[in-house]
């Protein structure tokens, strides 16, 4: 399968090349050129495992690819922690927090890691990646020690958690943590004019790890392929998903397993105070606007970059709206999201996955016409700030975690600027 940029002006490329360039040369964002038709019958629905699902969803996508034969290999690598559908008092949760940063994007980040892994071909490569949070932990975690591999993080001062920037900044060795005077749109901001540098792209062999990477993507449909298809043979029904929404590759995700044929039924996007993409889904035309910090703050995101992709995928705004909605949750909701969940559910939530079972909450009687899942994006744990206050317990580390934890911190400070930026990256060692 080829890939093409949501711009046009770059050539087809394979899924590799398309994972080692990260962004288009034209700025674009690649897409599939075709989505194949993945038959909710057959062999997807034998699958047992969440590898064995991602590798049969995704051979399509890698066909003639220098990926096509470890694929099988990549995935049972990457996807090795359990992903489990469980219940929840009216619907069903799909907890996406048991990799080794106890966030969903250890999913991405692993494979994409795996996948490089066996593509650099002995060059030196630079991971470079912006954060609002969970992204740069997991990718740091991926690719902390792999030889060839740097990792340069830019993450927003102040607009993370205590122990998510602990995750962010106890690598060390190849790991190059960048803590910015700025919100998340900045840092962003900021790796797009580093790859927009061709000479530095070169130079530095530049990659991304964002979910502006397919090979970020391409992993998150396979958790919504393995639960859709869980949920279809138990009740002949396409579930529906309540995603929790930030950059919106997660939503993406689900929306291009839906194209792929996958039985997925309506998609909700969950969303905060940031009203970039609720006004949106209410009608307003795309208009990005600054970033607004709420206690989701990896959902903190007032420029989405995969919204590039949903427009580029259905050709119109209103053809967008058709693809799925939002429901927006206030930080007041969100607190008392959490606040209840002990009671309510037996669960604690983190203020993400409780922004999802917010809004779910508000489907009203469409709630019981389907089977529900909220994506569980985090641990509660990594927002003990937040979460233990409303709840009044502690929450008990994951020992993965608390390993991380236990670590010491090393990060640079550094302004809004992506002239900074390019230089530190042009002067890391090669």
């Amino acid at each position: 399968m080829r890939f093409v940029s949501t711009r046009a002006a770059s050539p087809p490329v394979l899924a590799g090349d398309a994972m080692l360039a990260g962004l288009a040369p034209d700025g674009g964002l690649y897409v599939p050129e075709t989505f194949p038709a993945l038959d909710a019958g057959g062999s997807q629905a034998e699958a047992a495992t969440l590898a064995e699902t991602a590798a049969r969803v995704l051979a399509p996508f890698v066909a003639g690819d220098a990926l096509a034969d470890p694929l099988d290999a990549v995935c049972a690598e990457a996807l090795d922690f359990p992903t489990p559908l469980t219940e929840a008092g009216g619907f069903r949760v799909l907890e996406l927090f048991h990799g080794p940063t106890a966030a969903f994007k250890d999913v991405g980040a692993r494979f994409l890691a795996a996948c490089l892994a066996r593509l650099a071909g002995g060059r030196e490569r630079t991971v470079l990646v912006a954060t609002s949070g969970d992204t740069g932990g997991a990718v740091a975690a991926a690719f902390a020690g792999r030889p060839g591999f740097r990792v340069v993080l830019l993450y927003p001062r102040g607009r993370v958690s205590d122990r998510q920037e602990a995750q962010l900044t106890c690598w060390g060795d190849n790991v190059l943590s960048l803590r910015v005077d700025g919100d998340f749109d900045d840092c962003q901001r900021m790796v797009k004019e580093a790859f927009a540098d061709a000479g530095l792209r070169e130079r530095a062999g530049l990659t991304s790890a964002n979910s502006i990477s397919i090979g970020r993507l391409l992993p998150q449909m396979a958790y919504y392929a393995w639960a859709s298809l869980a949920l279809f043979r138990a009740t002949g029904v396409a579930p529906g998903f309540v995603i929790p929404s930030g950059n919106l590759g997660n939503s993406l995700a689900c929306v291009w397993a839906r194209h792929c044929g996958l039985p997925v039924g309506p998609i909700v996007l969950a969303t905060n105070a940031n009203e970039t993409v609720g006004d949106f889904f209410a009608g307003a035309s795309w208009t990005p606007r600054p970033t607004v910090q709420t206690l989701a703050t990896a959902m903190d995101v007032g420029n989405p970059s995969n919204m590039e992709r949903l427009l580029h995928l259905a050709g119109s705004e209103a053809a967008a709206r058709r693809e799925a909605r939002a429901i927006r949750v206030s930080d007041a909701e969100i607190r008392d999201a959490i606040r209840a969940g002990p009671a309510r559910y037996g669960r604690t939530w983190c203020p993400h996955t409780a922004t999802g079972v917010r809004a779910w909450e508000t489907l009203g009687g469409e709630a019981g016409e389907r089977p529900w899942v909220v994506v569980a994006t985090a641990h509660p744990a990594k927002f003990e700030d937040v979460v233990e206050p409303l709840v009044g317990a502690s929450v008990p580390l994951p020992p993965a975690l608390a390993e991380l934890l236990a670590r010491p911190r090393h990060f640079v400070e550094i302004g809004p600027d992506a002239s900074t930026l390019k230089e530190l990256v042009a002067g890391l060692p090669v």
